[in-house]
């Protein structure tokens, strides 16, 4: 029974972080204000979902990040934001920062709430150490953009953080094959087969096609052509040809496939790989996306590095 009595107790959960930076608060400030901004350059983006509001940051703005919803309830400039989660009168998570010296400050990170039965449950077994990754990273980034430098280890994922990350990435959405795919468009002269799986380039991902020529990993397909934004991947086979497109614009990375067959022996081998092909396609671009991701420099060094420029 004393183990179910966390689950049980009616008191509030309350998660509090806190760093001190060598730096001046009206710095630090400056940075917190731009969270969720364009650049934003403290939220750990893109490890994890982006912090997104329908409008600018202020009281009233509504967003959250990931499956996390909330409404900025208070916003002084520069020291404090706090945000109320939605739905519900209960709980919040706040930043604050408090000047210490003219050279240093501490910035803080609140989170409280006062869960029902399933939701402390799920609090305790998942959402906490994923939370505490989050606002260790983001404090991070904090001291990486104002000083260029950490004073300590950065924070580091668990086992259970990697498989949280892992299980709660995005998926691929299917779409038409884009039109600016005009390598894959115009690869062959009849198509007998094509589609295309794609997911949003989030900050700090690479943007340029060449980084992503491993998508089709385990797969010996070589670059058979390269344009603006795209490359293309394949091979010719007796029985079908095959190519890959990577594509990317506005914003998305999009995998698509065009297959030519050439008799019925090739119809009936491509009847049977089609069957897989799509949970393979986005099994590829899942991975890929994700490597490329977490292997992208931090929010607070892309800061760093735009400060510099």
């Amino acid at each position: 029974m004393s183990l179910l009595r966390p689950f049980r107790s009616t008191r509030p959960v309350r998660d509090v972080h806190a760093r001190t930076v060598g730096a001046p608060a009206d710095a630090v400030g400056a940075l917190i204000d731009r969270v969720a901004g364009d650049p934003d350059p403290v939220f750990p983006v893109p490890a994890w979902p982006s912090m997104r509001f329908d409008r600018p940051l202020g009281v009233g703005a509504d967003g959250g990040h990931g499956f996390v919803r909330y409404r900025v309830a208070a916003h002084e400039p520069g020291r404090r934001i706090r945000f109320d989660f939605t739905p519900g009168p209960a709980g919040f998570h706040e930043i604050t920062v408090h000047p210490l010296d003219p050279g240093s400050c501490r910035v803080e990170h609140v989170l409280e709430d006062q869960p029902r039965f399933r939701k402390r449950l799920l609090w305790y077994a998942a959402i906490r150490p994923a939370h505490r990754t989050v606002v260790e990273e983001l404090l991070d980034n904090i001291e990486r953009a104002a000083t260029g430098r950490l004073a300590r280890t950065p924070a580091r994922w668990t086992p259970r953080v990697r498989l949280l990350n892992r299980l709660l990435w995005d998926r691929p959405k299917a779409v038409a094959l884009p039109a600016e795919a005009r390598l894959a468009r115009s690869a062959f002269p009849r198509t007998d087969f094509q589609d295309a799986w794609q997911m949003a380039l989030l900050p700090g991902m690479p943007t340029d096609p060449a980084a992503w020529e491993g998508v089709l990993r385990g797969a010996s397909f070589p670059v058979v052509g390269r344009a603006d934004g795209e490359i293309l991947l394949g091979k010719d086979a007796r029985h079908l040809d095959f190519r890959a497109s990577v594509l990317l614009a506005n914003g998305q990375v999009t995998l698509g496939t065009v297959v030519r067959t050439h008799h019925r022996a090739g119809r009936l081998y491509f009847a049977l790989v089609r069957r897989v092909h799509p949970f393979m396609a986005r099994l590829m671009l899942r991975r890929t996306h994700r490597r490329l991701a977490l292997a992208a420099p931090s929010a607070g060094d892309r800061e760093r590095a735009r400060a510099a420029a």
